[in-house]
């Protein structure tokens, strides 16, 4: 992938578990937050941070390449399917809907439009829209997001959802005329790991927490990073991305639903080995968790702010020590944007109350409804 703020329709992002999804365990007691998952969410977005401070430096190391494809085939697969999971109780009611709008839809439009200010400011062109239906950057997560969670209803009702879902997603691969609109492609593509992650219980966790999924994870892990950098040369890894149709990539057709089967069957493995290394009792990065949304919607500042002074042009960051600079740099910044105060200062845009905007006894009607014999 290679992302820019110019302009073009960017190829593939990654994820955090969005605010809609944390805000029934926020209004919880603090004691009832499961580490586990907060963890897996800072750690997740620390390989998002890092795989950006990465993409610039692909061009010329296999290495950096093939680190760049696993994490790549990971850590989006990962969040999704995280998502998926604490979407599960979504029913279309008033008070659901309610926090959708508010933690998904407002953060979409506020940082659509700061991302397509920014880039007129970075890629010196002030004639770029501000169009809310072809998602910049980092945001077409939360259109994403948007879409599954109010289709959850239907997978939930259907016979055999994951199936149904892997052969909408296989289709879609063979739609080039699929458009850019609400990033349709990425939708359709990633439906399986959200509608995977709704058929999830709490026991399918605790399998990949156990000891010995945590050393089956390393072979494994030590494999796919083999793997990676013998394909470098050999396969595209936009696969991983989801954002393109078979004939977009420059394959036959018939291509399309087989590497949907192919990268949903590498990304589930991988994504088992990331949640078996993910330490389940409270760290001193629990509390980072929290503030995911934060760190990853001001990171793509940082980020693109970095491209456009040109830091990776210097010959020393493409070496060794340049790239382990760039992770550290990386992981340190997302993590200073993942704190309490900065989640605080961002609360109005990322979880606003906006009671002025809704209608509280609509929800109490559905309440009494539901309480109704």
């Amino acid at each position: 992938m290679s992302d820019t703020m110019t302009g073009a329709r960017p190829r593939a992002e990654t994820t955090p578990v969005t605010r809609t999804e944390e805000q029934d365990a926020a209004t919880r007691p603090a004691r009832q937050r499961d580490a586990f998952f907060d963890n897996a969410k800072y750690l997740a977005i620390v390989l998002v941070a890092v795989g950006h401070a990465w993409e610039p430096l692909r061009q010329g190391s296999r290495a950096v390449t093939a680190l760049y494809t696993v994490v790549y085939a990971f850590h989006m697969p990962a969040f999704i399917i995280v998502s998926g999971y604490f979407s599960r109780t979504f029913d279309g009611s008033p008070a659901r809907l309610k926090r959708l709008v508010t933690g998904v839809v407002v953060p979409y439009v506020v940082f659509e439009t700061a991302y397509t200010l920014f880039t007129r400011w970075s890629s010196q062109d002030p004639d770029r829209p501000v169009s809310l239906l072809d998602p910049l950057y980092l945001t077409w997560f939360l259109a994403a997001l948007f879409v599954w969670r109010l289709t959850t209803p239907l997978w939930r009702l259907v016979r055999w959802p994951l199936p149904l879902a892997l052969v909408v997603a296989m289709a879609a691969t063979t739609a080039p005329s699929i458009g850019p609109d609400l990033d349709l492609q990425r939708v359709l593509q990633f439906l399986p790991y959200f509608v995977f992650g709704l058929l999830l219980r709490p026991e399918h966790f605790r399998l990949v927490r156990r000891r010995a999924a945590r050393i089956l994870a390393v072979p494994v892990a030590v494999c796919a990073l083999g793997l990676a950098y013998w394909a470098v040369p050999r396969m595209d890894y936009a696969w991983f991305f989801h954002a393109d149709s078979a004939p977009e990539l420059g394959v036959p057709l018939g291509y399309g639903p087989l590497m949907t089967l192919a990268t949903f069957g590498c990304s589930l493995v991988l994504v088992g080995c990331f949640l078996a290394w993910v330490p389940g009792r409270r760290t001193w990065f629990t509390m980072l968790g929290a503030g995911t949304l934060s760190g990853y919607l001001l990171h793509g500042f940082v980020a693109q702010a970095a491209k456009h002074w040109g830091w990776n042009e210097p010959a020393w960051v493409r070496g060794p020590a340049g790239v382990i600079a760039a992770t550290l740099v990386a992981a340190v910044v997302v993590t200073a944007l993942c704190t309490p105060a900065v989640r605080r200062a961002l609360r109005c845009v990322t979880e606003p109350r906006m009671e002025w905007a809704f209608d509280d006894t609509a929800t109490e009607r559905a309440g009494a409804r539901r309480a109704a014999p």
